[in-house]
């Protein structure tokens, strides 16, 4: 590792690092820029067993100690040249424009993003987000797919970036435990009807989780795992709000609703993938 002590947090070399609290300027600069930003010490070293290669570190002084088991880790697959800046935690307060909880940030690599089919290769269950802008929700259904064995996550042209840095958090790291890429790539016109045809084509029955008097229930959809009647299935779940667009329900092979009760309309996203994740889990 290659300690840097920060002087100025006007350093041209801390550019990756500033106005992270900036949603539209950091999802224009990551991607342009080749990177994403992974922040506290869990999600960095996820990261770093992924192979993920690290551009830098911005690390506040009093945690940096504690993060030299993972600077050896970086060192040992990326050589000992990977930048360390370390900063007082009110530089790096200023720097960020926030306080962090846990006083670690990695500038890292994006990777290129796999194709639909090496993705979904050998997969029996993915899940599909459709539009969900909710950085949080991004992050809160990867950890669910990861926690309940989903092969493969797709993400839609205009889902927010599993890899910013609120959703790596959110999901704990494990965005870089599964697999996942954007099913039509940044091509509008790839979801819905041509994405679930793809999908269609590789073995996988699509359900749409909507709220339908038409719709089954998700008990229905497991017994028909459970008889057969479905082999692959692909979960899709819609945006905050709005759910799944009418185009999506009309195209997809099932519509499924999970039943609610006490007068509750819907759940959370992030609560719904949950529940349709334990329920179709491949043990049950």
């Amino acid at each position: 590792m290659r300690i840097v002590p920060v002087e100025s947090i006007g350093d041209e070399r801390l550019g990756a690092y500033t106005h992270l609290t900036e949603l539209q300027l950091r999802n224009r600069l990551e991607p342009s820029k080749g990177l994403f930003i992974a922040e506290s010490p869990k999600v960095i070293a996820r990261a770093l067993d992924a192979q993920v290669e690290p551009i830098s570190f911005l690390v506040e002084e009093p945690w940096l100690e504690g993060m030299k088991p993972l600077f050896e880790r970086a060192d040992a697959r990326w050589g000992t040249q990977v930048p360390v800046y370390v900063a007082s935690p009110a530089q790096l307060k200023s720097i960020t424009g926030y306080r962090l909880h846990r006083g670690a940030l990695a500038a890292m690599r994006r990777w290129p993003l796999p194709s639909l089919d090496e993705v979904c290769r050998g997969a029996r269950r993915v899940a599909i987000m459709e539009n969900i802008v909710d950085h949080t929700n991004v992050g809160a259904l990867m950890r669910s797919a990861a926690a309940l064995d989903v092969d493969a996550v797709l993400v839609t042209p205009s889902c927010g970036d599993p890899l910013y840095r609120r959703a790596a958090r959110v999901s704990m790291g494990t965005v870089f435990q599964v697999p996942w890429t954007r099913i039509g790539g940044d091509d509008p016109d790839g979801w819905p009807e041509r994405g679930i045809e793809q999908l269609r084509e590789l073995g996988f029955t699509s359900a749409a989780m909507a709220l339908r008097e038409d719709s089954l229930s998700l008990d229905e959809l497991v017994a028909r795992l459970d008889q057969g009647q479905v082999d692959k299935l692909a979960l899709i779940f819609g945006t905050e709000g709005d759910g799944l667009s009418d185009r999506t329900i009309a195209a997809a092979d099932l519509t499924v609703r999970i039943p609610m009760s006490h007068g509750v309309d819907s759940l959370n996203v992030a609560a719904s993938s949950a529940v349709a994740f334990y329920a179709t889990r491949p043990s049950r």
